[in-house]
């Protein structure tokens, strides 16, 4: 796991680095052999207590690689936007971010998401749910494996899917206008 996390920051510097310093921030990246990478004990004891899809934690912690004002889960980063657009708005908002409005993986992380909305005092928030010829899709391409429905709509005039901050998911109409979530992964540069 330091190993990773190690080389991780070492390939975000070097593409983040100018571009006659890319070379030696490479280099380096590749030739530092594992027992020669330090920790800093204060960073190696934050690293031993992160639990696997643990509670909202701020972005600006030392071990986490999400922007400021992000809150980490598993792999990825969330952002609650706490004004109100429509479902395309939001998804343009998201873009402008490098982000996408949210899709759901699993039971935990919807209540990671329906926890996020609760916090900013809403009661429902957009997701990156949508239907398309007959099917529920997520605007990020994640494949739709788990449904967490509290009721549904006509789909044909409700295309577009919101989190319930106390039942499943449902959908209305795009043009409506709420708060939403937004997800990238973490571990972009």
């Amino acid at each position: 796991m330091k190993t990773v996390l190690v080389l991780s920051i070492l390939f975000c510097a070097a593409f983040a680095a100018p571009a006659e310093d890319k070379e030696k921030a490479l280099d380096a990246a590749v030739v530092v052999p594992e027992e020669q990478m330090a920790v800093e004990p204060e960073m190696e004891e934050m690293m031993t207590d992160v639990k696997e899809d643990s509670a909202p934690v701020p972005m600006n912690a030392r071990f986490n690689f999400c922007p400021d004002g992000w809150f980490s889960h598993s792999s990825r980063c969330f952002m609650f936007v706490n004004t109100p657009m429509s479902w395309f708005n939001a998804e343009e908002h998201c873009n402008a971010m490098g982000a996408h409005l949210a899709s759901v993986s699993n039971p935990r992380e919807y209540s990671f998401l329906q926890q996020m909305t609760n916090t900013a005092g809403q009661s429902i928030a957009w997701l990156g749910g949508f239907r398309l010829q007959g099917r529920w899709l997520w605007i990020d391409r994640e494949g739709m494996y788990y449904t967490n429905w509290y009721a549904q709509s006509s789909s044909s005039s409700s295309p577009c899917m919101y989190l319930s901050k106390t039942n499943g998911w449902c959908n209305t109409q795009c043009t409506s206008s709420y708060r939403f979530i937004c997800s990238k992964n973490a571990f972009d540069c």
